[in-house]
């Protein structure tokens, strides 16, 4: 590896994505931000979300600051820069030039487990609110840039083997493995961001990566279960993908 490595995380809400924020700021060589387009999605949809005002408060509302700093310089001078992204907070009229400094990859998780996570914190949840389509958008608009697929990595096969799974992440990246990835110590952390109260409560008591689902895929009723339809094809576009 040389020079400064920034990897953009892609990924819909409840993926494990803050537990693998937590494995990249446990290596010594890397600086995390957590969700840094929240507060700039908020502001220009007017969505009414827990802590709002909170968050609006911690980051900068206007999309074009935020794009700014993720294709600058790390906190601290770190020479790895782990940017966790909601797909769904990057609305249309937010530019994507920023995104060719970065190491694009992107978290995938069945949806109906999605759905069944996510309902339990927000009740009524979209198909905007989950984010597949808008990641196979931005799927696709990386695999143009690149003239391939850019890493996809399944949240179960993290859990099922983190070292292997996150091995094949490193790799793909351009980073090299560190044991100090597979544990951290539990608790908050001042990376993380603001929301954390309403939706960290499980990973501030993790202190690694929890076992893969026993249960099978869970089913789902209703709305719920025409959501996880309309998903899933989104999701098996990048789950073709997967680093295996």
């Amino acid at each position: 590896m040389s020079g400064l490595v920034r990897i953009a995380m892609w990924s819909g809400p409840r993926n494990i994505s803050t537990a693998m924020m937590r494995a990249f700021e446990n290596r010594p060589d890397c600086a995390v931000v957590d969700e840094p387009f929240y507060a700039a999605f908020l502001a220009a949809t007017g969505l009414d979300h827990p802590m709002r005002e909170e968050v609006l408060g911690s980051q900068p509302n206007d999309w074009r600051d935020v794009a700014r700093a993720m294709a600058g310089p790390p906190p601290g001078g770190r020479a790895v820069w782990y940017q966790k992204h909601m797909t769904h907070h990057m609305l249309p009229e937010f530019g994507l030039d920023w995104t060719a400094a970065c190491s694009n990859a992107f978290l995938i998780r069945d949806p109906a487990r999605v759905l069944a996570s996510y309902v339990k914190k927000r009740e009524h949840p979209t198909l905007s609110d989950i984010g597949v389509e808008r990641q196979a958008e931005l799927f696709d608009r990386e695999a143009d840039r690149l003239g391939r697929a850019p890493p996809v990595i399944e949240g179960v096969d993290v859990l099922a083997d983190p070292r292997g799974a996150l091995g094949r992440l490193c790799a793909a990246v351009g980073i090299p493995f560190d044991d100090a990835m597979l544990a951290w110590p539990s608790g908050p952390r001042a990376s993380d961001g603001v929301w954390a109260p309403a939706w960290y409560d499980a990973v501030e008591r993790s202190t690694g990566f929890g076992p893969p689902p026993a249960e099978a895929t869970p089913r789902l009723d209703g709305e719920l279960a025409r959501l996880a339809d309309a998903a899933r094809p989104y999701y098996e576009r990048l789950a073709i993908h997967a680093l295996r």
